[in-house]
Protein backbone atom coordinates (compact mmCIF):
# COMPACT_ATOMS: atom_id res chain seq x y z
CA UNK A 1 0.00 0.00 0.00
CA UNK A 2 1.29 3.44 -0.99
CA UNK A 3 2.39 5.61 1.91
CA UNK A 4 0.58 8.92 2.47
CA UNK A 5 2.44 12.10 1.58
CA UNK A 6 2.52 15.13 3.85
CA UNK A 7 3.59 18.73 3.31
CA UNK A 8 6.52 20.02 5.34
CA UNK A 9 8.23 23.40 5.79
CA UNK A 10 11.81 22.64 4.75
CA UNK A 11 13.31 26.12 4.81
CA UNK A 12 12.71 29.77 5.57
CA UNK A 13 14.34 32.95 4.27
CA UNK A 14 13.71 36.68 4.42
CA UNK A 15 14.93 39.97 3.05
CA UNK A 16 14.46 43.53 4.26
CA UNK A 17 15.56 46.71 2.46
CA UNK A 18 18.59 48.49 3.88
CA UNK A 19 16.82 51.82 4.45
CA UNK A 20 15.68 52.18 8.07
CA UNK A 21 12.91 54.70 8.74
CA UNK A 22 12.57 55.62 12.41
CA UNK A 23 9.64 57.20 14.20
CA UNK A 24 11.72 60.35 14.44
CA UNK A 25 12.11 60.33 10.65
CA UNK A 26 8.34 60.15 10.22
CA UNK A 27 7.78 62.97 12.69
CA UNK A 28 9.53 65.26 10.19
CA UNK A 29 7.04 64.30 7.47
CA UNK A 30 3.71 64.04 9.29
CA UNK A 31 2.26 65.30 12.59
CA UNK A 32 3.37 62.48 14.90
CA UNK A 33 6.08 61.58 17.42
CA UNK A 34 8.09 58.62 18.61
CA UNK A 35 6.09 58.61 21.85
CA UNK A 36 2.72 58.62 20.02
CA UNK A 37 3.69 55.78 17.66
CA UNK A 38 5.39 53.64 20.31
CA UNK A 39 2.53 53.93 22.79
CA UNK A 40 -0.13 52.95 20.26
CA UNK A 41 1.74 50.37 18.15
CA UNK A 42 5.02 49.30 19.74
CA UNK A 43 6.76 50.12 16.46
CA UNK A 44 10.12 51.92 16.69
CA UNK A 45 11.28 51.63 13.07
CA UNK A 46 10.50 50.01 9.73
CA UNK A 47 12.23 49.44 6.38
CA UNK A 48 11.31 51.26 3.17
CA UNK A 49 12.51 50.01 -0.20
CA UNK A 50 14.30 52.36 -2.55
CA UNK A 51 12.52 53.80 -5.56
CA UNK A 52 14.15 51.32 -7.93
CA UNK A 53 13.29 48.30 -5.74
CA UNK A 54 10.04 46.54 -6.54
CA UNK A 55 8.15 43.91 -4.56
CA UNK A 56 9.55 41.21 -6.87
CA UNK A 57 13.11 42.29 -6.04
CA UNK A 58 12.49 41.82 -2.32
CA UNK A 59 10.74 38.50 -2.98
CA UNK A 60 13.55 37.21 -5.20
CA UNK A 61 16.21 37.84 -2.55
CA UNK A 62 14.17 36.10 0.15
CA UNK A 63 13.47 33.20 -2.23
CA UNK A 64 17.14 32.71 -3.07
CA UNK A 65 17.94 32.36 0.62
CA UNK A 66 15.09 29.89 1.17
CA UNK A 67 16.26 27.79 -1.79
CA UNK A 68 19.84 27.77 -0.51
CA UNK A 69 18.73 26.68 2.95
CA UNK A 70 16.53 23.95 1.45
CA UNK A 71 19.55 22.74 -0.56
CA UNK A 72 17.45 22.90 -3.73
CA UNK A 73 18.14 24.20 -7.21
CA UNK A 74 15.58 26.52 -8.78
CA UNK A 75 14.90 23.80 -11.38
CA UNK A 76 13.57 21.54 -8.61
CA UNK A 77 10.75 23.95 -7.74
CA UNK A 78 7.40 22.88 -9.22
CA UNK A 79 5.40 26.06 -8.55
CA UNK A 80 5.87 29.63 -7.29
CA UNK A 81 3.08 31.39 -5.40
CA UNK A 82 3.34 34.94 -4.07
CA UNK A 83 1.02 36.64 -1.59
CA UNK A 84 1.05 40.43 -1.89
CA UNK A 85 -1.15 43.53 -1.84
CA UNK A 86 1.59 45.62 -3.45
CA UNK A 87 2.37 43.78 -6.70
CA UNK A 88 4.87 45.08 -9.25
CA UNK A 89 2.09 45.68 -11.75
CA UNK A 90 -1.57 46.56 -11.36
CA UNK A 91 -3.01 43.76 -13.48
CA UNK A 92 -0.32 41.64 -15.08
CA UNK A 93 2.11 40.02 -15.09
CA UNK A 94 1.84 38.54 -11.62
CA UNK A 95 4.68 39.24 -9.22
CA UNK A 96 5.18 35.46 -9.03
CA UNK A 97 5.88 35.35 -12.77
CA UNK A 98 8.51 38.06 -12.37
CA UNK A 99 10.11 36.25 -9.43
CA UNK A 100 10.09 32.90 -11.22
CA UNK A 101 11.84 34.49 -14.19
CA UNK A 102 14.40 36.13 -11.89
CA UNK A 103 15.16 32.73 -10.38
CA UNK A 104 15.31 30.94 -13.73
CA UNK A 105 12.20 28.88 -13.00
CA UNK A 106 10.61 28.36 -16.41
CA UNK A 107 7.63 26.38 -17.70
CA UNK A 108 6.21 26.03 -14.18
CA UNK A 109 3.02 27.56 -12.71
CA UNK A 110 3.45 30.94 -11.02
CA UNK A 111 0.66 33.10 -9.66
CA UNK A 112 -0.27 35.65 -6.98
CA UNK A 113 -2.93 35.65 -4.30
CA UNK A 114 -4.32 38.66 -2.43
CA UNK A 115 -5.34 37.91 1.15
CA UNK A 116 -3.62 40.93 2.75
CA UNK A 117 -1.94 40.18 6.09
CA UNK A 118 -3.30 36.61 6.10
CA UNK A 119 -1.53 35.90 2.81
CA UNK A 120 1.14 33.54 4.13
CA UNK A 121 -1.44 31.36 5.92
CA UNK A 122 -3.42 31.14 2.67
CA UNK A 123 -0.20 30.18 0.85
CA UNK A 124 0.40 27.37 3.33
CA UNK A 125 -3.11 26.07 2.73
CA UNK A 126 -2.59 26.01 -1.03
CA UNK A 127 0.85 24.43 -0.81
CA UNK A 128 -0.36 21.76 1.63
CA UNK A 129 -3.18 20.82 -0.77
CA UNK A 130 -0.90 20.70 -3.81
CA UNK A 131 1.71 18.57 -2.02
CA UNK A 132 -0.65 16.13 -0.32
CA UNK A 133 -2.61 15.59 -3.53
CA UNK A 134 0.76 14.66 -5.09
CA UNK A 135 0.39 17.37 -7.71
CA UNK A 136 3.79 18.88 -6.82
CA UNK A 137 6.82 17.93 -4.70
CA UNK A 138 8.44 21.30 -3.98
CA UNK A 139 6.62 24.64 -3.85
CA UNK A 140 8.13 28.06 -3.25
CA UNK A 141 5.77 30.33 -1.33
CA UNK A 142 6.56 34.00 -0.74
CA UNK A 143 4.92 36.81 1.19
CA UNK A 144 6.33 40.07 -0.15
CA UNK A 145 5.36 43.72 0.16
CA UNK A 146 6.52 47.15 -0.86
CA UNK A 147 3.73 48.76 1.12
CA UNK A 148 5.52 52.10 1.12
CA UNK A 149 4.32 52.38 -2.49
CA UNK A 150 0.66 52.41 -1.38
CA UNK A 151 1.04 54.48 1.80
CA UNK A 152 -0.44 57.94 2.12
CA UNK A 153 2.37 59.86 3.79
CA UNK A 154 -0.14 62.56 4.74
CA UNK A 155 -2.19 60.13 6.84
CA UNK A 156 -0.53 59.62 10.22
CA UNK A 157 -3.01 56.91 11.21
CA UNK A 158 -1.66 54.53 8.54
CA UNK A 159 1.76 55.69 7.33
CA UNK A 160 3.40 54.94 10.68
CA UNK A 161 2.20 51.33 10.76
CA UNK A 162 3.66 49.65 7.70
CA UNK A 163 7.00 48.60 6.30
CA UNK A 164 8.53 46.72 3.38
CA UNK A 165 10.03 43.24 3.30
CA UNK A 166 9.71 39.67 2.08
CA UNK A 167 9.66 36.19 3.56
CA UNK A 168 9.94 32.94 1.60
CA UNK A 169 9.58 29.27 2.39
CA UNK A 170 9.95 25.97 0.59
CA UNK A 171 7.15 23.48 1.19
CA UNK A 172 8.09 19.94 0.20
CA UNK A 173 6.74 16.40 0.27
CA UNK A 174 7.57 14.04 3.15
CA UNK A 175 6.41 10.67 4.43
CA UNK A 176 7.06 11.74 8.03
CA UNK A 177 3.80 12.98 9.56
CA UNK A 178 5.69 14.22 12.63
CA UNK A 179 7.38 16.87 10.46
CA UNK A 180 4.26 17.95 8.60
CA UNK A 181 2.14 21.04 8.22
CA UNK A 182 -0.43 19.53 10.56
CA UNK A 183 -3.39 21.83 9.95
CA UNK A 184 -4.27 25.12 8.25
CA UNK A 185 -7.47 27.13 8.65
CA UNK A 186 -8.43 30.07 6.42
CA UNK A 187 -11.51 32.26 6.80
CA UNK A 188 -12.97 35.59 5.68
CA UNK A 189 -15.87 37.98 6.17
CA UNK A 190 -16.45 40.57 3.46
CA UNK A 191 -19.01 42.38 5.64
CA UNK A 192 -16.11 44.35 7.07
CA UNK A 193 -14.30 45.09 3.80
CA UNK A 194 -14.33 48.85 4.44
CA UNK A 195 -12.33 48.49 7.67
CA UNK A 196 -9.10 48.04 5.71
CA UNK A 197 -8.90 48.71 1.99
CA UNK A 198 -7.37 50.59 -0.93
CA UNK A 199 -10.53 52.10 -2.48
CA UNK A 200 -9.14 53.50 -5.71
CA UNK A 201 -7.82 52.37 -9.08
CA UNK A 202 -9.71 49.09 -9.33
CA UNK A 203 -12.86 48.41 -11.35
CA UNK A 204 -15.02 49.90 -8.58
CA UNK A 205 -13.25 53.25 -8.72
CA UNK A 206 -11.08 53.27 -11.87
CA UNK A 207 -8.03 55.49 -12.01
CA UNK A 208 -8.88 59.11 -12.76
CA UNK A 209 -7.66 62.57 -11.86
CA UNK A 210 -10.41 62.80 -9.23
CA UNK A 211 -9.51 59.45 -7.64
CA UNK A 212 -5.86 60.46 -7.38
CA UNK A 213 -6.71 63.88 -5.99
CA UNK A 214 -8.79 62.20 -3.28
CA UNK A 215 -5.78 59.93 -2.57
CA UNK A 216 -7.93 56.82 -2.86
CA UNK A 217 -5.05 54.82 -4.33
CA UNK A 218 -3.62 54.53 -0.83
CA UNK A 219 -4.43 52.27 2.15
CA UNK A 220 -7.38 53.41 4.26
CA UNK A 221 -8.10 51.90 7.66
CA UNK A 222 -10.63 52.17 10.46
CA UNK A 223 -8.16 51.45 13.22
CA UNK A 224 -10.32 51.07 16.32
CA UNK A 225 -12.87 48.82 14.64
CA UNK A 226 -10.15 46.65 13.10
CA UNK A 227 -8.34 46.33 16.45
CA UNK A 228 -11.42 45.06 18.28
CA UNK A 229 -12.31 42.44 15.68
CA UNK A 230 -8.67 41.36 15.27
CA UNK A 231 -8.13 40.52 18.96
CA UNK A 232 -11.40 38.62 19.25
CA UNK A 233 -10.99 36.72 15.97
CA UNK A 234 -7.33 35.79 16.38
CA UNK A 235 -7.91 34.46 19.89
CA UNK A 236 -10.95 32.41 18.85
CA UNK A 237 -9.16 30.97 15.83
CA UNK A 238 -6.22 29.72 17.91
CA UNK A 239 -8.48 28.16 20.52
CA UNK A 240 -10.37 26.31 17.79
CA UNK A 241 -7.37 25.00 15.85
CA UNK A 242 -5.71 23.74 19.04
CA UNK A 243 -8.90 22.00 20.15
CA UNK A 244 -9.44 20.45 16.72
CA UNK A 245 -5.98 18.88 16.86
CA UNK A 246 -6.16 17.87 20.55
CA UNK A 247 -3.30 20.18 21.47
CA UNK A 248 -2.77 22.76 24.20
CA UNK A 249 -0.58 25.84 24.35
CA UNK A 250 2.01 23.72 26.17
CA UNK A 251 2.44 21.63 23.01
CA UNK A 252 3.54 24.73 21.07
CA UNK A 253 7.17 25.85 21.02
CA UNK A 254 6.51 29.24 19.46
CA UNK A 255 3.38 31.28 18.82
CA UNK A 256 3.95 33.45 15.74
CA UNK A 257 1.16 36.00 15.29
CA UNK A 258 0.90 38.52 12.49
CA UNK A 259 3.13 41.46 13.38
CA UNK A 260 0.65 44.32 13.07
CA UNK A 261 0.59 46.03 16.43
CA UNK A 262 2.19 45.24 19.78
CA UNK A 263 -1.09 45.89 21.59
CA UNK A 264 -2.87 43.26 19.47
CA UNK A 265 -0.03 40.75 19.86
CA UNK A 266 0.05 41.27 23.64
CA UNK A 267 -3.73 41.06 24.02
CA UNK A 268 -3.96 37.82 22.03
CA UNK A 269 -0.91 36.28 23.72
CA UNK A 270 -2.28 37.04 27.18
CA UNK A 271 -5.76 35.78 26.32
CA UNK A 272 -4.26 32.49 25.17
CA UNK A 273 -1.86 32.21 28.10
CA UNK A 274 1.37 32.11 26.11
CA UNK A 275 4.44 33.29 28.07
CA UNK A 276 6.33 36.18 26.45
CA UNK A 277 9.33 34.00 25.63
CA UNK A 278 7.14 31.83 23.39
CA UNK A 279 5.67 34.74 21.40
CA UNK A 280 7.53 35.93 18.29
CA UNK A 281 7.99 39.69 18.25
CA UNK A 282 9.57 41.71 15.42
CA UNK A 283 6.95 44.42 14.90
CA UNK A 284 9.13 46.92 16.78
CA UNK A 285 11.82 46.82 14.08
CA UNK A 286 9.86 46.03 10.91
CA UNK A 287 6.35 47.39 11.46
CA UNK A 288 3.44 45.69 9.70
CA UNK A 289 4.76 44.00 6.55
CA UNK A 290 1.40 42.40 5.69
CA UNK A 291 1.85 39.07 3.85
CA UNK A 292 5.59 39.09 4.63
CA UNK A 293 5.03 39.48 8.37
CA UNK A 294 4.81 35.85 9.50
CA UNK A 295 7.62 34.37 7.37
CA UNK A 296 9.86 37.28 8.39
CA UNK A 297 9.09 36.51 12.05
CA UNK A 298 9.84 32.81 11.55
CA UNK A 299 13.11 33.73 9.87
CA UNK A 300 14.05 36.00 12.76
CA UNK A 301 13.56 33.13 15.21
CA UNK A 302 15.54 30.80 12.94
CA UNK A 303 18.49 33.16 12.51
CA UNK A 304 18.62 33.75 16.26
CA UNK A 305 18.82 30.01 16.90
CA UNK A 306 15.47 29.81 18.69
CA UNK A 307 13.82 27.29 16.39
CA UNK A 308 15.32 24.18 14.91
CA UNK A 309 14.20 21.01 13.16
CA UNK A 310 11.29 19.61 15.19
CA UNK A 311 10.09 22.90 16.67
CA UNK A 312 6.30 23.12 16.63
CA UNK A 313 4.96 26.48 15.48
CA UNK A 314 1.52 28.03 15.75
CA UNK A 315 0.82 30.79 13.21
CA UNK A 316 -2.06 33.26 13.41
CA UNK A 317 -2.93 36.17 11.09
CA UNK A 318 -5.64 38.72 10.41
CA UNK A 319 -5.93 41.21 7.56
CA UNK A 320 -7.95 43.19 5.06
CA UNK A 321 -10.90 41.52 3.44
CA UNK A 322 -11.42 40.84 6.23
CA UNK A 323 -9.39 37.62 6.18
CA UNK A 324 -7.82 35.52 8.88
CA UNK A 325 -6.19 32.15 9.38
CA UNK A 326 -4.09 29.93 11.58
CA UNK A 327 -1.73 27.00 11.10
CA UNK A 328 0.10 24.40 13.17
CA UNK A 329 3.29 22.98 11.71
CA UNK A 330 6.62 21.45 12.62
CA UNK A 331 9.71 23.20 11.34
CA UNK A 332 11.81 20.88 9.18
CA UNK A 333 14.68 23.23 8.38
CA UNK A 334 18.26 22.21 8.89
Amino acid sequence: MEKPIYATLTSIGAYVPSRIVTNEDLSKIVDTSDEWITKRTGIKERRFAEGNEATSDLATKAARLALKRANLEASEIDAVIVATISPDFFCMPSTACVVANNLGILDKPAFDIAAACSGFIYLLSLAKSFIESKTYKNILIIGAEKISSILDMQDRSTCVLFGDGAGAAVISATEDKNLSVLDVRCSSNGQYQEFLMTPGCGSRNPASVEILQERLQFIKMKGNETFKIAVKTLTKDVVEILAKNNLSKDDIDFFIPHQANLRIISAVGEALGFPNEKVALVVQKYGNTSAASIPMAINDLYENGKIQCGSRLLLDAFGGGLTWGSAILTFNGK
